[in-house]
């Protein structure tokens, strides 16, 4: 449920509404949406009469929200998120943003020209896992707390935000110190604990959909962690499971507007690890960029024929610059920047 308070009502009046729900047993969330006070109301409203609510004074509207995901949805907040950081990069705008940077961080020297190359050529943010899942536990499983600090360094060393996956609840103190965004892997949007956690902090939080999630489970999994306090929640559609076996998993352009129609939080596309193959991703890129996406996250590396994982769906740096190229492209038609 959300209550659309006047333009006109006091503080007080906000103040004194809050108050009597959580004296109810109900749990509060305030949004400012288009210069309007907004209260998100959850918890057992079997016992509250939505009439007796819209009385009270200050009180423009009460809205009964039906989808099982009320802060993340449109009908609690009508503008678009918009994730703005400290150096003036944002997520959400009208400026598509583009996430770039190998698979893994590997090496100091690595990782460092992945940063050079990538912001060279206009990407905002750069990404590098140091922790990594992977089916085989004799395979490179990253640089860990070590990678955090050389993706950090490389990060700052070229003015560009640093973004990596987090798996476990444990390792959030060590993210906090060292990137700016903490991305959810698919196979942990529904890890409930992690969600939990990650509400309490004060940082961006990417959530990948998983890997055979509905948008309704992904909008639920957003849910727990804006829930927890944290509404700095970036959707990411990097593929689902499907029947089709030549591709690693079928990008669901589709989920974008639908997307865009039920949720106020930015949406980035990750093609990369949709295809496996490196000559099929920036095709995949125009069409989430013209489906409306507000990012495009993509793998580069220096030499991916080097790279210790996912060599065959890095991108060579002159294929990362044709992409953004055409991406630029695709932007000014629509109406957006890059």
């Amino acid at each position: 449920m959300v209550i659309k308070m006047r333009p006109e009502a006091s503080e007080d009046e906000k103040l004194e509404i809050i108050a009597f729900l959580k004296g109810e047993g109900l749990n509060i969330h305030r949004s400012e949406s288009e210069g309007i006070t907004l209260i998100g109301v959850g918890g057992p409203l079997e016992n509250i009469d939505i009439s007796d609510l819209k009385v009270l004074i200050g009180v423009e509207e009460v809205i009964r929200i039906t989808a099982p995901y009320k802060l993340v949805s449109r009908h609690f907040r009508n503008d678009n998120t918009v994730i703005v950081f400290e150096n003036g990069v944002s997520i959400g705008g009208n400026e598509i943003t583009v996430i770039a940077g190998p698979s893994a961080v590997e090496s100091e020297e690595q990782i460092e020209t992945a940063a050079m190359i990538c912001k060279s050529m206009g990407a905002k943010v750069l990404r590098g896992d140091a922790f990594i899942s992977r089916s085989s536990p004799y395979k490179f499983q990253g640089l860990e707390l070590e990678g955090l600090k050389l993706l950090h360094q490389a990060a700052e060393n070229n003015d560009l935000l640093a973004l990596s996956e987090v798996q476990d609840r444990y390792q959030i103190d060590q993210f906090i110190q060292y990137v700016d965004i903490l991305q959810v892997g698919p196979r942990n949007m529904q890890n409930f604990r992690l969600l939990k956690e990650l509400g309490k902090i004060d940082k961006p939080v990417m959530l990948k959909r998983g890997l055979s999630a509905t948008i309704d489970e992904w909008l639920m999994a957003a849910e727990y962690i804006v829930s927890g306090g944290n509404n700095q929640v970036i959707l990411c559609e990097r593929g689902i499971r499907t029947f089709e076996p030549k591709t690693r998993s079928t990008l669901d352009i589709s989920a974008i507007p639908v997307l865009k129609s039920l949720s106020h939080l930015p949406i980035i596309a990750d093609p990369s690890h949709t295809v496996g193959d490196r000559g099929r991703v920036i095709p995949l890129v125009r069409a989430a960029a013209a489906a409306g996406a507000d990012g495009i996250m993509v793998e580069v590396h220096p030499f991916p024929e080097k790279a210790l994982n996912n060599r065959a769906l890095q991108l060579y740096p002159d294929q990362f610059n044709q992409l953004m190229k055409e991406t630029g492209a695709i932007a000014r038609a629509i109406g957006r920047k890059l």
